[in-house]
């Protein structure tokens, strides 16, 4: 019988260099005195709450963003804006994302993973606060975007403070787990949404459904003070005794093992131009020829998927609204409204079950099936979506609502089984260490450039050119999506993050 009291040695990896790199710790498993091998690489304490953290930005994110949608007819009503500024709504917290991710999730290469992680919720929570006490048009525009510009930050920095502090393995399960709370946030917050209008049904109750989110973050605002630094991102800047410490410190674990570490003391870069974008002086790296294809799969899905998955997500209830409650032409009161948007929250809320159904797959086949895979088939599955709600004008009365519900909800199950998942995964595999922040950050810019113009247009071009129009051109983007993935793919399933870009 094998002693398992603790680790008697660990499995050390070939390599080049004379010491293993952070990586191949962190990928270690331990192995008993009989030399058999622990089947998997358990997660220390420190690796679970770093996760847990992240995870909770991307729930916010999805719980924001989503609410919008249920809190914009009250929003409108009580301002008496027309729909122009209903986009400005829409598209000023996804103007925000975009602006944070490129501009605040850059700075995560230059000043730390940690640093950024932690002063993106500090400005979500100070945004939250005035949002929720604000009286004016032009002051709830700017809160909006200063808390888009938190979850823009966290886009790149949650994903790299999990995918670098993690068994290669495992990447893609837990990265895209964290990811899959924005989905369980968008739930929330068309649950929430429904109950406070059911309780507090009056035009003020936008404001608690955005309060509703406060002391959750102030929480998980202290908790990140309490995480380790990235050791990659250390050892890449030379700080080899920092990032020796603070490896030890996210792998302990009792037993210990490893007992010691050492780190190479040289620092590798494979890339022309890497030490210049880490430095902060510029996006040349991106577009050089060898992260050029990177660059490209990164953000041109997530552009394309963006467009239909913020249009559909942040609409939903006044579509359904339209189709399924009282139609706008005939609300005569702020009874009326509130009824509507009652009928509207709590069909989202079913459809954005979905959402979470989607990301469980996706959790379960992305280190099986791959990255690429997962996010062509999920294109198109969109794309068939989004065509059968496109049918729904040929229907009246419960055959319509059953076509809309069932083109949107295999819609929300494909995207986020596919690119809504798989390019927030992809985006921050597939560049090296010392760009990754940017690479990931400009990738999650130009998907929000697809949102921010989605949310902006979509009130107009509904009233412009109907429904249906709009839900052909979301084809023929989803069905472009899935032809560029293909074109210029690269798969990182498995694939040590150390070794991607060399």
């Amino acid at each position: 019988m094998p002693d398992t009291s603790q680790p008697d040695s660990l499995t050390r990896p070939a390599t080049s260099t004379e010491y293993p790199s952070i990586q191949h710790y962190i990928d270690q498993r331990p192995i008993w005195p009989d030399g058999t091998a622990v089947s998997s690489v358990p997660m220390t304490s420190m690796q679970t709450r770093i996760w847990a953290l992240a995870a909770a930005g991307k729930f916010f994110e999805g719980f924001v963003v989503f609410m919008t949608g249920v809190a914009l007819p009250l929003i409108a009503r009580q301002f008496e804006i027309g729909p122009a500024q209903d986009g400005f709504i829409s598209a000023a917290s996804l103007f925000g994302i975009l602006v944070g991710a490129i501009g605040l999730g850059g700075m995560s290469d230059r000043f730390g993973r940690k640093r950024m992680f932690i002063i993106e919720m500090v400005i979500f929570c100070a945004f939250l606060l005035l949002l929720i006490m604000t009286n004016g048009f032009i002051p709830l525009v700017i809160c909006l975007f200063g808390i888009g510009l938190a979850l823009g930050c966290d886009y790149p920095t949650a994903h790299m403070i999990i995918s670098e502090s993690i068994p290669s393995r495992s990447r893609g399960k837990l990265v895209l787990a964290a990811f899959g709370f924005q989905a369980v946030g968008a739930l929330a917050g068309t649950g929430i949404g429904y109950l406070v209008l059911s309780l507090n049904p009056t035009l003020d109750a936008w404001r608690w459904m955005y309060a509703t989110a406060l002391i959750p973050a102030i929480i998980v605002t202290v908790g990140r003070f309490f995480i380790t630094e990235s050791p990659n991102w250390l050892h890449a800047r030379g700080l080899f005794d920092r990032a020796e410490n603070e490896a030890l410190r996210l792998l302990h674990r009792q037993p210990a093992y490893p007992t010691q570490l050492k780190l190479p003391r040289e620092v590798e870069v494979a890339v022309e131009g890497h030490a210049k974008a880490s430095n902060g002086q510029g996006f040349g790296a991106l577009f050089s020829s060898r992260n050029r294809r990177a660059t490209i799969l990164a953000s041109v899905p997530w552009f394309l998927q963006d467009l239909g998955t913020y249009g559909i997500g942040i609409f939903t209830p006044t579509i359904l609204a339209a189709a399924i409650g009282n139609k706008p032409d005939h609300v005569r009161s702020v009874s009326d409204i509130i009824l509507n948007d009652i009928i509207a929250a709590k069909g989202a809320a079913m459809i954005t079950v979905l959402l979470i159904v989607g990301i469980i797959f996706a959790v379960l086949l992305a280190d099986k099936v791959g990255r690429i895979w997962l996010q062509v088939i999920g294109f198109i599955g969109c794309g068939v979506g989004l065509l059968i709600a496109s049918f729904a004008d040929g229907f009246t009365g419960t055959s319509q609502t059953v076509v809309i519900f069932t083109g949107f909800m295999l819609f929300n199950f494909m995207t986020n089984l596919g690119p809504n998942a798989q390019t927030y995964l992809l985006a921050g595999e597939v560049f090296p260490t010392a760009i990754r922040g940017l690479g990931a950050g400009f990738a999650a810019a130009a998907g929000k450039i697809g949102a921010v113009a989605t949310a902006f247009l979509f009130p107009i071009l509904l009233t412009g050119i109907g429904t249906t129009a709009l839900l052909y051109i979301l084809v023929g983007t989803s069905l472009l999506g899935a032809l560029i993935t293909w074109l210029f793919r690269i798969e990182t399933t498995g694939v040590n993050l150390e070794e991607i870009g060399r």
